[in-house]
């Protein structure tokens, strides 16, 4: 992965640089992924003098890309939650600096999926649309269709209300019943989704594609989610505020750390924090893998929540409830959201038929040829669609992936996971690791496999390849340390996601027993982007009512609101032109 250099901004003044007022001052954050400079953000904007400390070379974690050749490939941002306004997301991506002065594109088909004979269901995000389009595929479903479109009407207006600017624990009693009472005309809806698992509420339907395809409606399958998140992200969708920012996912996150700095914080890179400091139970600073050591009022992890607790920590200030999620519950399947297998393709030509973002139904036979895969399937976006500032003119990026487990991987392999190497007078901690032959030779089998598959629905693809670049979960590994090659952390809906969000409500962010210290991003709440950017909120909440302050935050001024535009993927998808497809018949 190249780095990119950038130039320090000029520090902001005002109220956001302002000198603490009395008690602590300093904060460490450990990891400069979208939790971390979201951390750094509001740490600035509250007075105190922050240094985030980054073990790789550039800002982002899970959330960046890298060039190869002429393409930049980006493997993140396939929609951002709160991209749009009318919501408490966007407000907190304009603190951030995140999506001033750019583009937010929207695609008015949010994925498609296609069944193994060659049928496909257009998941549009508007309910009317989307009625309309799955009617004519499956009459006999009209009642269910109705419904499901029914609450996704109900959920767009709902997202006005969700909150996100103020964690449940800090609310007061006024507050909460508030917040309960904006919910008020959507509790119908909100308590018949989230108590439906989505493969239960799919498996009503006659038609046995929309069956299937339901349950891919957020491009992976996931068994233990229930309806509401995919209300959720569709309605979003819907109100423009589920898009793509222009530059992609490493701009996004460039963006965030820039405004860091212009706050005056600080960031270091090829720093990884080997253990947290500790002292009369409070943690006092951290020590790097090369022996320099960083003193702080208070220290903030967010990098991967196991190598916290476990490493980091060294397995101390684990209560019964925490000891339980970290040593046992962490270990059962579902409990952490999967990696993922990675291809990118850069073409030396457009493929104008390529569609934005298809989920492709694969029968046993390919799927076998797919290591660790979890479910028979794999998501194909034609990326360039996405970002067309990220390669040349004239070329296309094919992103596909499906959801992997790490452990068929790890028995392929024979060296270590990460390695630090001095490189250029640098010490590297990302840097290239060997694998085993069987390793190497399961990833080509993967491309190649996902190659043909390919080739056979976008004829000359193969011919047109002019970079090839693949990724395992070991891959997210070595870049970022995160626990079994996860981008997520804890899921929600289960044990595991369940327990985190009762012991933040519990006992904040922090670790019971150890003073001075928190935990921030996606590790400390469950969910993506928007969470581990609402995480530094919240976590700094936390630090500020602890320290007896008032918590304050500001929208970055320094450029003007994104500009949104919706493009159509293709002609035929509401039943009439080329793209059309023929209806099921009615099922008596």
């Amino acid at each position: 992965m190249r780095a990119i250099r950038r130039e320090t901004p000029a520090k902001e003044s005002g109220p956001v640089a302002r000198t603490a007022r009395s008690g602590r001052e300093t904060v460490i954050v450990i990891g400069a992924g979208l939790g971390g400079l979201s951390t750094g953000c509001y740490a600035q904007m509250n007075g105190y003098r922050s240094h985030i400390l980054e073990m790789h070379e550039i800002p982002g974690g899970c959330c960046t890309a890298w060039e190869r050749g002429d393409f930049t490939l980006d493997c993140c941002v396939s929609w951002l939650l709160g991209s749009g306004p009318g919501n408490e997301m966007h407000q907190i991506w304009l603190e951030l600096g995140a999506l001033q002065g750019k583009l937010v594109r929207h695609f008015d088909v949010f994925n498609i999926v296609r069944g193994r004979d060659g049928r496909t269901v257009r998941f549009y995000s508007d309910p009317d649309r989307l009625q309309a389009h799955l009617t004519r595929l499956s009459p006999a479903d009209a009642r269910l269709i109705r419904h499901f479109c029914g609450q996704l009407r109900a959920f767009r207006e709902c997202l006005a209300v969700y909150p996100f600017l103020k964690p449940v624990g800090l609310m007061g009693r006024m507050e909460r019943w508030r917040m309960l009472a904006s919910f008020l005309p959507y509790f119908n809806v909100i308590r018949t989704s989230i108590t439906v698992l989505m493969a239960d509420y799919s498996a009503r339907f006659k038609d046995p594609l929309l069956r299937e395809a339901f349950n891919f409606i957020l491009y992976e399958k996931h068994p233990a989610f229930p309806v509401l998140p995919f209300h959720f992200q569709l309605a979003s969708h819907a109100n423009l505020s589920a898009g793509v920012p222009e530059g992609g996912s490493l701009g996004l996150a460039t963006s965030i750390e820039q405004r860091y700095l212009r706050l005056g914080g600080e960031v270091t890179y090829n720093a990884k924090v080997e253990e947290v400091l500790v002292e009369n139970d409070r943690a006092v600073g951290v020590r790097l893998t090369d022996g320099r050591e960083y003193r702080a009022d208070i220290v903030i992890s967010a990098c991967d929540g196991h190598t916290t607790m476990m490493k980091l920590l060294k397995g101390r200030y684990l209560n019964d409830e925490y000891r339980k999620l970290y040593t046992r519950t962490i270990l059962e399947p579902g409990m952490v959201f999967p990696g993922y297998f990675t291809l990118f393709l850069g073409l030396r030509r457009p493929f104008p038929e390529g569609e934005p973002c298809t989920t492709h139904l694969l029968d046993d036979t390919l799927a076998a040829e797919l290591t660790g895969i979890r479910h028979p399937s794999i998501n194909v976006q034609f990326r360039s669609r996405h970002y067309p500032e990220l390669s040349p003119r004239d070329t296309t990026v094919v992103y596909a992936t499906y959801f992997c487990d790490i452990e068929p991987w790890r028995a392929l392999d024979e060296g270590p996971e990460q390695a630090s190497r001095n490189r250029g007078g640098l010490r590297l901690h990302t840097l290239p690791v060997r694998h085993g032959r069987g390793y190497y030779a399961a990833k080509r089998r993967a491309r190649d496999a996902i190659v043909r598959f390919l080739e056979e629905r976008y004829p000359g693809i193969e011919d047109a390849i002019a970079v090839r670049d693949v990724s395992s979960p070991l891959t997210q590994v070595r870049y970022t340390g995160n626990y079994n090659g996860t981008v997520l952390g804890w899921q929600p809906f289960v044990e595991s996601g369940e327990t985190l969000e009762e012991l933040v409500k519990k006992h904040g962010p922090g670790v019971p027993g150890l003073a001075g210290f928190y935990q921030s991003g996606v590790w400390a709440t469950t969910g993506g982007l928007i969470r581990a950017a609402a995480a530094g909120r919240h976590v700094m909440q936390f630090v500020c009512r602890d320290d007896g302050r008032e918590f304050t935050a500001s929208i970055d001024e320094s450029g003007p609101p994104p500009v949104h535009l919706v493009i159509p993927v293709a002609p035929g998808a509401d039943g009439t032109g080329p793209g059309a497809v023929p209806p099921a018949k009615e099922e008596s």
